[in-house]
């Protein structure tokens, strides 16, 4: 998960708050003109909660700036980039309304949480939303082994999806076994996915998938964008509703 917009909003309250205490302590000994300190005294003597309504608006502030700051990046990398079929497995309609993007890895336990949410918007919103799955393994040698055999399996069209989901559903790290189990659930044919595992270019997607997510600032998954909106870690129903409201 993106931490980093969090500990920015937490280092502007502390600083507000810090500095709320120096004109309080700046009053409270005198350095500011007597009819100053007294009020300042005062009013926090009688208002101490303002320093928790500072902290609270705050961290409202720099979450806001942070936002404009990675709509801004979207935008300028466009997203185009996003639903390159060379990076994502793409599907939903061209002109849709809405757009929804994905990085994740399969051994991801923030992933597989939010894959319940995930699959039941992608059954509702299939016709009028624009998705992009893109595989970004970042646990090792398992998770770069899994993103290399559903990137094999997008040649065989929608049942990669049936891959998709039931690799996403697992309780454990996934393993050679496992992956020939859901291999063989999701309908897929065994032969040309192996054929499909010798070549090159999916080597080739992975790379350019790490690019793009180093280009977005993506630092963990899984890590959605949607509708242009940046959103790290873990998403619920709730989330991607507001997300996706005209």
């Amino acid at each position: 998960m993106n931490m980093e917009w969090k500990a920015a909003a937490v280092g502007g309250a502390i600083g507000a708050v810090f500095s709320l205490a120096v004109v309080f302590a700046s009053a409270w000994f005198g350095i500011l003109p007597n009819n100053t300190d007294t009020r300042i005294h005062q009013y926090l003597m009688a208002h101490p909660s303002v320093l928790y309504e500072m902290s609270d608006h705050l961290q409202k502030q720099e979450a806001a700036q942070e936002e404009q700051k990675k709509r801004a990046l979207i935008a300028k990398l466009g997203l185009k980039r996003f639903f390159d079929p060379a990076v994502a497995y793409v599907t939903g309609p061209a002109n849709a309304k809405n757009t929804f993007v994905e990085f994740f890895d399969y051994n991801c336990i923030h992933c597989r949480n939010s894959m319940a949410a995930v699959k039941k918007f992608y059954e509702a919103h299939k016709k009028d939303t624009r998705f992009a799955f893109i595989e970004y393994p970042i646990f090792g040698d398992q998770s770069n082994e899994a993103a290399r055999v559903a990137l094999a399996a997008r040649r065989q069209g929608d049942l990669y999806l049936n891959l998709h989901f039931l690799l996403m559903g697992e309780k454990q790290m996934i393993d050679t076994a496992l992956l020939s189990a859901d291999v063989k659930k999701a309908g897929l044919d065994a032969d040309k996915l192996h054929a499909a595992l010798t070549d090159a270019a999916l080597d080739k997607a992975l790379a350019a998938a790490h690019k793009l997510g180093q280009e977005a600032n993506v630092d963990g998954t899984p890590t959605f964008v949607i509708n242009g909106t940046i959103h790290p870690g873990e998403i619920t129903d709730a989330e991607l509703k507001e997300l996706t409201k005209s």
